[in-house]
């Protein structure tokens, strides 16, 4: 029975030596990848790096990964009940759509001590499980850079200390990702078209990560305390790829705002020019016909989505539901001089109020609203409009 014990605890001594040594020779980095000229990867990308010496190993743990294959792909992200997962693969193989793709990647070790990087390998191995490789993205709460910030805060604790910028240098979601953005005015315009006031909340430290690029900015301005002093939490990037971010060129003539300029003043032409139904009837279906795809957008968006970015969405006062009524109306060769009415005047106090509102809106949407107002206003029969249609 002696002899039993003896051995037990000898096992469990030779074990604990061996997971301790294990965790020694095991370093934790975090990993950045640079912007792309696809939609999905302009804002960069993340993913924590665990490389052990003895045994070798090198694996890379991403939390950006989803299934082109799933059931009713498109409607599941529209709906925001998209599952994203967390994957498993060795960094060479990580690293070769980054090659092919001509993107930079980064590469900083994490100078957390033995306890903390045992708790970093624990939280992966917990999130490796069948049961929580699945998580519902949300993109500016939950995605694949909040997730290793999160990782990384229970982790080291409130030990972790976040460099805090000045009160004006505080920038919301919208503005946050419109730097990532300038250089695609008409993504730019369809992503602001789509998110509503939530984008407008001012972002903290904290909050600024949801970004890739400025998770990686802001942890490497953060610190570690450790016995009264401060340490660095993230070394010097070691670059692994050495790519030059894209340069995508504007080209203003092809702005949405210049566009749908131009598009109103060859509205305007015409609806001063042809004043009876006949002549504009096959331009105003048209045109209410995109605009009450727009008002269903704004719909859907607003009540039938889990995507909370796009709630309370104010862009609603002019892609109102009165449009697709208009739109039947006209359809169906009807008069409906009430509906066109109201709908001109829920746009009217749009444009009358947009500054002041809580929800910065995209310069492009002003020619837009106009578009909308002047031929919805036509068939509304008011007196002082000369547009007004006989």
């Amino acid at each position: 029975m002696k002899k039993l014990i003896f051995f037990i605890i000898l096992l469990i001594i030779s074990l604990k030596n061996s997971y301790s040594q294990t965790v020694a020779d095991t370093s934790v980095y975090l990993v950045t990848c640079g912007p792309g000229t696809d939609t999905y990867s302009i804002y960069g990308h993340s993913a924590l790096r665990v490389v052990i010496s003895n045994p070798k190993s090198d694996m890379v743990y991403n939390w950006g990964v989803f299934d082109f294959d799933t059931p009713h792909f498109a409607w599941k992200f529209a709906k925001g009940r998209l599952n994203y997962m967390i994957s498993e693969e060795s960094f060479q193989h990580f690293l070769q759509s980054y090659f092919y793709e001509e993107r930079y990647v980064y590469s900083q070790k994490l100078n957390v001590n033995s306890s903390e990087k045992l708790k970093i390998l624990s939280l992966i191995n917990e999130n490796m499980k069948p049961e929580n490789i699945y998580y519902k993205y949300d993109f500016f709460y939950d995605n694949c850079s909040t997730r290793i910030r999160d990782l990384i805060e229970k982790s080291v604790g409130k030990d972790l200390i976040y460099n805090v910028p000045e009160e004006k240098s505080v920038l919301s979601f919208r503005a946050m990702i419109n730097q990532y953005q300038r250089p695609y005015p008409w993504l730019t315009f369809g992503i602001n078209l789509l998110i509503g006031t939530p984008a407008e909340k001012k972002v903290s430290v904290r909050d600024k990560m949801f970004l890739p690029l400025e998770m990686q900015k802001e942890l490497s301005k953060s610190v570690i305390r450790r016995n009264g002093k401060q340490d660095v939490l993230l070394q010097n990037p070691e670059v692994v790829l050495d790519f030059t971010a894209p340069m995508v060129h504007q080209k203003f003539l092809s702005s949405p705002a210049i566009v749908f300029t131009i598009i109103l003043i060859i509205v305007v032409i015409l609806s001063s020019k042809f004043k009876k139904r006949k002549n504009i009837d096959i331009m105003d279906k048209v045109l209410l016909f995109i605009f009450s795809v727009l008002s269903l957008f704004m719909i859907f968006f607003n009540f039938f989505t889990d995507h909370q970015a796009t709630k309370w969405n104010l862009n609603i006062l002019w892609l109102n539901p009165l449009i697709i009524v208009c739109f039947v109306l006209l359809l169906l060769k009807k008069d409906g001089a009430i509906w066109f009415k109201t709908a001109s005047i829920f746009i009217m106090i749009f444009l009358v109020i947009c500054l002041p509102m809580p929800q910065i809106f995209n310069i492009g949407i002003i020619p837009l609203a106009f578009i909308l107002l002047i031929r919805i206003s036509a068939r509304a029969g008011f007196s002082w409009n000369p547009f007004s249609l006989k």
